[in-house]
């Protein structure tokens, strides 16, 4: 993980965008702070972080711009800010994987909360997605004839039945089999199996 968590701001208003970066700064979180979704994506911090952002935008709308970010290959969480109390847009930014829902005067204390678990949630998402990219990486690097091996041993499979299945000798499938093993970090037949169950 490179980098300090950055707090994105996102709001139209240029008072409530100066409210909240000093509030954010005094609970010690490191801030930017965009007028409009597009200058957001436009210039849109790298590295881990989260996103408080305005229900009603002109343009482009909070929601939208939380359906953008979550099809991305980076998704961000998000905290919603809005002016008024609106149920049925609260219901679908929180199934849309929001983080927090608040209304404007917003609590310092809510707020801060809102943000710790939104930073949170980043880092458990980054560091799931490297470890899935780090897993897709080591079946890469698998022979053909590593990833049959494994996929047998894997359903149950004893070497002298897999080699009897590939038309090749036990002794070639215990090579294959240790070399794929050695690849993907598997140190135990159980593990292998987890390892050919979790999802890419």
């Amino acid at each position: 993980m490179q980098g300090e968590p950055c707090v994105s701001v996102v709001d139209d208003d240029d008072l409530v965008r100066r409210s909240l970066e000093r509030l954010l700064k005094s609970g010690g979180f490191a801030v930017r702070t965009f007028h409009s979704p597009f200058e957001y994506l436009a210039q849109r911090p790298s590295g881990p972080g989260c996103l408080i952002v305005d229900m009603s935008m002109p343009g482009l709308s909070g929601l939208e711009l939380q359906k953008r970010l979550s099809s991305s290959a980076d998704p961000c969480p998000v905290v919603f800010l809005s002016g008024r109390s609106d149920v049925p847009s609260s219901v679908e930014a929180m199934k849309a994987g929001a983080v927090d829902f608040l209304t404007k005067p917003v609590v310092r204390e809510k707020l801060l909360e809102s943000v710790r678990a939104a930073l949170a949630k980043d880092a458990s998402e980054r560091a799931e997605r490297e470890q899935r990219g780090s897993m897709a990486a080591r079946f890469a690097s698998l022979t053909a004839r590593e990833r049959e091996v494994i996929e047998l041993v894997a359903a149950g499979m004893l070497n002298k039945q897999i080699a009897a299945r590939l038309g090749t000798a036990e002794k070639t499938v215990k090579v294959h089999r240790a070399r794929a093993m050695r690849k993907l970090g598997a140190g135990s037949v159980a593990g292998l199996v987890r390892l050919t169950l979790r999802p890419n």
